[in-house]
């Protein structure tokens, strides 16, 4: 029986929070990928320098095993009640077995009302918007709670995809695809998370993000 897993894209996306988990999963056996968004057609990164052409709609993928969802600044615009993801999020994981994101895709999580009450991770600079919703907060890199998976930030993903493979198609086929892709982290820096980078480091890059997003913010308006 083949599983079909659905990862959600839509404006303004990290490209890596979808690709990292989509290059993993379309290695497993009997593992069908879809890749979706609200309208077909072109959508950017929010880099705006990347563009993917999106074959399904939301509206195709209405039943997918797995739902996946990336993160991006696109997602504080989209994690309201209403947004077209936030309403296919909530009648998907009507009939999901597990029910995914990677970074801030977890505030479109929260915003389906999915996580009120679980434990979940996301980016570390947005940790009081995920609480927001009802969540508390872990800083492990991938999370589970129930049938909800959750991982930290960007390159988290690929660690996440590695954890949902084991699930679907057991160890060693996890094993064999982090072998496959050559997933050995071996950074330059011990500096990949707020515990190890120290404060100066941390505030750094928070106002840097932060002053990323009101320049998006500013375009819009």
């Amino acid at each position: 029986m083949t599983t079909q897993i659905a990862i959600a894209l839509y404006p303004d996306l990290t490209l890596l929070d979808a690709i990292g988990p989509y290059q993993v999963l379309t290695l497993v056996p009997d593992v069908e990928v879809v890749v979706c968004a609200a309208e077909r057609g072109r959508l950017t990164d929010d880099n705006g320098l990347i563009h993917i052409d999106v074959e399904h709609t939301f509206d195709d993928v209405t039943t997918p095993d797995v739902v996946l969802v990336g993160g991006g600044f696109g997602t504080r615009e989209l994690m309201h009640s209403g947004s077209a993801i936030v309403e296919w999020i909530q009648a998907a994981d009507r009939h999901t077995t597990w029910t995914t994101s990677v970074c801030t895709g977890s505030l479109l999580l929260g915003a389906a009302g999915l996580l009120d009450g679980r434990t979940a991770t996301t980016h570390w600079h947005y940790t009081d918007l995920l609480e927001g919703f009802g969540a508390t907060y872990s800083p492990e890199r991938v999370v589970a709670d129930g049938k909800y998976l959750t991982g930290a930030g960007v390159s988290a993903g690929i660690d996440l995809a590695l954890r949902l493979t084991a699930i679907l198609a057991g160890d060693d086929i996890a094993r064999a695809v982090q072998l496959g892709i050559e997933y050995d982290p071996q950074p330059p820096f011990d500096a990949g998370s707020p515990a190890k980078a120290g404060p100066e480091l941390v505030e750094l890059v928070a106002a840097v993000s932060d002053l990323a997003e009101a320049q998006r913010t500013g375009v819009r308006d």
